[in-house]
């Protein structure tokens, strides 16, 4: 399986965000996508889960030859700022997500998957509005993993998370990439070299590939770091 771009071009006004995005992304694979603050990753994202209109280009999944249109259950979200129903306590929001999807089937009880998350026990029952940053953004990851999707989309989600829950969320990402494409944005290099098996650059609108193996090459980094650079003066 493939996510296919063709001719991604998005606008604000005068400002052109993306420019022409032609990019292939491959299944079992996290790739990083790399750039600045107001890059223009969160705009990429909007653009393929439908949040925003676009102003031209096509995207679509891809089976050998077969072009398969993106169906809003195939793609996954999670944002760097956790939205979870404050009222309901964790076991209920997980419930409540299992019985109104009715594409879902799950592979594990509730409370096995609080396990594989690492959520504590006395955690479970009580009300998400007092939750952590870092277990909201769990919760947000058990609905990715609950439904599978093929397209997982993470938008900066280890911003304000501490070491502990920064690197057990990205083992979980690690796990979960098989049987999907998983595109992984980050402003930090680090974080993209040690967690992604690609990664592209967003530059001045447009995707650039970098080859990993080349990244201990002190010429190449700061050349990543002076585009991200001329980022700022482009958009």
């Amino acid at each position: 399986m493939e996510f296919v771009i063709d001719g991604l071009i998005k606008s604000y006004g005068s400002k052109k965000v993306l420019k022409g995005i032609d990019y292939t992304f491959e299944d079992g694979k996290i790739y990083g996508l790399l750039g600045r603050n107001g890059s223009g990753k969160t705009t990429f994202f909007n653009c393929i889960n439908g949040d925003i209109d676009i102003d031209s280009g096509s995207f679509y999944l891809k089976d050998n030859d077969e072009k398969i249109a993106l169906k809003p259950e195939d793609i996954g979200y999670l944002v760097s700022t956790p939205t979870v129903p404050e009222f309901m306590t964790g076991r209920e929001f997980l419930k409540f997500f299992i019985e109104v999807h009715d594409e879902v089937t799950p592979d594990k009880t509730i409370d096995e998957y609080f396990d594989y998350m690492m959520i504590p026990e006395d955690d479970r029952d009580r009300l998400l509005k007092d939750y952590s940053h870092g277990t909201k953004n769990k919760m947000q990851m058990l609905l990715n993993i609950i439904s599978s999707p093929r397209l997982v989309l993470l938008d900066e989600p280890l911003t304000s998370l501490d070491v502990i829950i920064a690197e057990e969320m990205k083992n979980v990402i690690r796990a979960q990439k098989e049987g999907s494409i998983t595109i992984f944005s980050t402003h930090l290099l680090d974080v993209a070299v040690d967690l992604c098996d690609q990664i592209v650059l967003l530059n001045h609108g447009k995707l650039e590939p970098i080859d990993k193996n080349d990244l201990g090459n002190s010429d190449l980094k700061e050349r990543i770091i002076a585009a991200l650079k001329e980022q700022t003066d482009d958009q």
